[in-house]
């Protein structure tokens, strides 16, 4: 009898992934003796938020859990009503970020209900060997899987889902991606050694959408995720996105949705691309601290007043504010923050200082 399950994969074509499974040794896919370890269960905050951690670790390290659920769902891109059939880890694009500590066990439950209709899995750029955990995390609907692996490396990587083929670029700009922190067991520092604490961190996920259009220029509409699959594969292979927006969606991150800081807040800004290289920029403010390619075991550059975040990796950046007032964070390709989405609004509160900068006479007639 041909199972659920063989069906999916048939039609997913990841047979070189089974195969892979296959090939590993008992050793391989052994649990490692870790009975004696502390655990922590940890409960996954929704983008731009983060769940609570420590920033520097207390005793030793531990197995920590998080569980995620597969969401297929619908999902509006624009302020226009434009809708897209979104794959998501938990209901959110990105996914959530996770963070642990170096030399932490990094364990997930992955849960794909029976009302989806696509097998998925996760591949994590953190983690060592079989396809980033995505040969052992393929789960049809109605499953579940747990992976655990350790965190040995140190800096801001990206999840995201990886079934095989087409489905790998399909899933990513349908939503399907997120970002794991793994933070030094003593925390971040500066160039010389210094410690850095920050007052907040938030999670801003650049997410590229390919809709496809009718003859009329019309975005188009699907009744179900498989119908819309060959059209926007076309749309993908143009290579030109038709959004570019932060955490999902034009508008997530201003408005009433801007985040909030005030003077003096030192702010964690950990940026990611799963599919395509964007250049964060902070209007009005720098980045005093930057790992552009997340890996904290380098030193971070310093002053700079736009960052390069490669397509596949997240970066991050940390800045105290000065000034209050509304920050533009934009893609600093200016065409996708204005025209396709790419901005989100930091709102903060505090203090002007005339000191860094004041409008020494208002705008008037000209007098000469």
């Amino acid at each position: 009898m041909v199972t659920r399950r063989q069906t999916i994969f048939g039609a997913l074509g990841t047979a070189a992934a089974l195969t892979a499974v296959a090939n590993l040794s008992p050793q391989a896919l052994a649990a490692d003796n870790i009975d004696d370890m502390p655990r922590k269960k940890v409960k996954l905050a929704p983008p731009p938020f983060v769940h609570e951690h420590e920033q520097v670790a207390s005793g030793p390290p531990k197995v920590v859990e998080f569980e995620m659920t597969i969401q297929e769902k619908i999902w509006e891109v624009d302020d226009e009503g434009t809708t897209t059939h979104a794959m998501t880890y938990d209901g959110t694009v990105p996914g959530p970020m996770m963070v642990v500590h170096e030399g932490d066990y990094v364990e997930l439950t992955l849960i794909n209900p029976e009302s989806n209709e696509l097998l998925h899995n996760i591949d994590f750029h953190a983690s060592t060997g079989a396809l980033g955990g995505g040969a052992l995390t393929e789960v049809a609907p109605g499953e579940q899987v747990v992976l655990r692996f350790k965190a040995t490396r140190p800096g801001t990587f990206v999840y995201h889902c990886a079934p095989g083929g087409s489905m790998i670029p399909w899933h990513v700009v349908s939503g399907m991606n997120g970002t794991i922190m793994v933070l030094p067991r003593d925390g971040l520092k500066d160039e010389k050694g210094n410690p850095l604490r920050y007052d907040k961190v938030f999670i801003i996920g650049e997410q590229d959408f390919y809709i496809p259009r009718d003859e009329n220029g019309e975005y188009k509409t699907y009744e179900t995720v498989s119908e819309s699959f060959s059209d926007q594969i076309e749309t993908m292979r143009g290579l030109i996105p038709t959004h570019v927006v932060f955490n999902g969606k034009k508008g997530a991150l201003t408005g009433d949705n801007a985040l909030k800081a005030n003077v003096g807040d030192k702010v964690l800004i950990v940026h990611s691309q799963a599919n395509r290289d964007t250049r964060p920029h902070l209007i009005g403010g720098h980045g005093d601290y930057v790992w552009e390619t997340g890996k904290f075991n380098n030193p971070p550059e310093k002053d700079l007043e736009t960052w390069f975040i490669r397509g596949g990796s997240a970066g991050a950046a940390f800045y105290e504010f000065l000034q209050p007032g509304v920050y533009a964070y934009v893609n600093h390709n200016l065409i996708e923050a204005v025209e396709l989405g790419a901005t989100a609004h930091f709102l903060v509160d505090g203090d002007w200082d005339d000191d860094l900068m004041k409008q020494v006479k208002a705008p008037g007639p000209i007098t000469k």
